[in-house]
């Protein structure tokens, strides 16, 4: 059986991945990029001089790139000449086509291999958005029901297999989009972006579409029912050997013993799969309490730095008011005082856009339309959407509400096993100690938390178990 690399080549020309490498690899990528968008567009093909047109354009976005001396696009002196080198090298290398015509009309074709290619580097450079589609837990309710699995076992197992890579794929891309906000909140510069990667794009993202349904399908206990399934489906004589009778139908030259060994394979593909959901489940897990805790962590650095700063100009403008009283700041150049340089890192007007003059505008006369009341149904479900979504956020004030409920008065110690077991009962108790946890060191928070772990710096923690949830143990003290 031949190898990936002997096969891949057969395909494709030895220099069709060089175009992707080297020092001109981001303007080769961006012509590709600019060619097979407007080529999918012309069925007939695209005709040379729009080609060398287009890789013109993306040429001089280049500009700054410069090729080795013995590359021929160093010996090209205008644009022109150096869109033809870049288009000959590409075809060269077997990206486009330009078969001879009878009419001697030069047309460039895309090759198919190279659309493939393009589609996947696409989806790397824009990732799409992360999703759950709950086909794990369509999986192991499938696996789960014997009745669905006596009357067509071998498609069943076919379809299970195809959902679950499928959902762990999903898994994979939720870790990886966990991942990217993460550092691009580690590389935030202002209260606002880190405020907006927060809530506008992670919250949205991946808080409620994707990790709010992750920890809603309760994985944990379908996939221990879904592995014990898989236990009995192996031992079943009589499901293995319709499996069996069905492979040996659709490809009739397999032998009894190979589409056994058929069957098993598949189980055992099956089988392995199941056990890489929860270790990955158990990863996003401790990526978005990262993402949250480095969140947090940027914020206070910013918000401590830019107050400094801001005190730092306060001082510096009170001492010219104490020293130079009565004179305005354009004046003291001609006192030959020279003052540091205000580096301002945000320029905008003070008043806003609405201070500005803006000529009035005569409205067109017009008749007067009555105005039509809205749906009362539409504004009572925005209402209740409004309610669930302030129920649902994890504030300071939702940790307030939650502390105060507890018994004792200021000072108060207490011990998060006597909280889990007297508070805490479902998964909305749940939440509003996770709030206490996230919001513990806010000079809002009505308490503070100590974790026995950090005050004795012991190695090995103690955690509580409550509704499928491991709470290591800490004391809550009442401020």
């Amino acid at each position: 059986m031949s190898g990936l690399a002997a096969q891949l080549f057969r395909e494709v020309r030895p220099d069709f991945f060089r175009a992707l490498t080297g020092p001109l690899a981001r303007l080769y990528v961006d012509s590709l990029d600019a060619l097979e968008r407007e080529a999918a567009q012309r069925n007939n093909g695209l005709g040379r001089d729009e080609a060398l047109a287009l890789v013109e354009q993306v040429v001089e976005q280049h500009a700054d790139l410069s090729a080795e001396e013995s590359d021929p696009l160093a010996q090209a002196i205008t644009v022109r000449d150096k869109a033809r080198v870049v288009l000959d090298t590409l075809k060269q290398a077997g990206w486009i086509e330009e078969p001879e015509r009878s009419d001697w009309q030069r047309l460039i074709f895309f090759d198919s291999n190279g659309v493939l290619l393009l589609q996947a580097l696409r989806k790397i450079a824009f990732p799409e958005a992360a999703v759950f589609s709950d086909k794990l837990v369509n999986v192991c309710v499938t696996l789960a029901s014997r009745n669905a699995l006596a009357e067509q076992p071998w498609p069943q197992v076919e379809s299970c297999l195809a959902s679950l890579q499928s959902g762990v794929a999903e898994l994979r891309g939720m870790q990886k989009s966990i991942e990217r906000h993460t550092k691009q909140q580690l590389a935030t510069t202002t209260l606002k972006e880190n405020l907006a990667l927060l809530f506008d794009q992670f919250a949205e993202r991946i808080g409620r579409n994707c990790y709010a349904q992750l920890v809603h399908a309760r994985l944990p206990s379908k996939l221990a029912e879904a592995r014990h399934a898989m236990e009995e489906i192996e031992a079943d004589a009589d499901l293995l050997t319709k499996m069996q009778t069905e492979v040996m139908r659709r490809d009739p030259a397999l032998s009894a013993e190979a589409a056994m060994a058929r069957v098993r394979v598949r189980l055992n593909d099956l089988a392995e799969l199941l056990d890489q959901v929860e270790p990955l489940a158990d990863t996003i897990d401790r990526r978005t309490a990262e993402f949250a805790r480095r969140s947090q962590a940027r914020f206070r650095y910013l918000q401590e730095t830019t107050s400094e700063h801001r005190a730092h100009v306060q001082e510096f403008f009170e001492i010219l008011n104490r020293h130079f009283a009565g004179w305005r700041l354009g004046e003291l150049d001609s006192l030959g005082i020279e003052f540091p340089a205000l580096l301002l890192h945000d320029l905008r007007i003070a008043g806003g856009l609405e201070s500005l003059y803006t000529p009035r505008l005569r409205p067109a006369a017009g008749e007067i339309e009555p105005l039509v009341d809205s749906d009362p149904r539409q504004q009572d479900r925005t209402l209740a959407q409004l309610e669930s979504t302030l129920r649902d956020s994890l504030t300071v004030s939702r940790a307030n509400h939650f502390v105060a409920a507890l018994p004792g008065a200021r000072g108060t110690r207490v011990e998060s096993t006597s909280i889990l077991q007297s508070h805490v009962h479902n998964d909305e108790d749940i939440a509003s100690l996770i709030a206490c946890l996230l919001h513990a060191r806010s000079s809002d928070a009505k308490f503070r938390i100590e974790v026995p772990r950090r005050e004795t710096e012991a190695g090995a923690s103690e955690f509580d178990d409550k509704l499928g949830y491991r709470v290591e143990r800490f004391t809550l003290i009442k401020k």
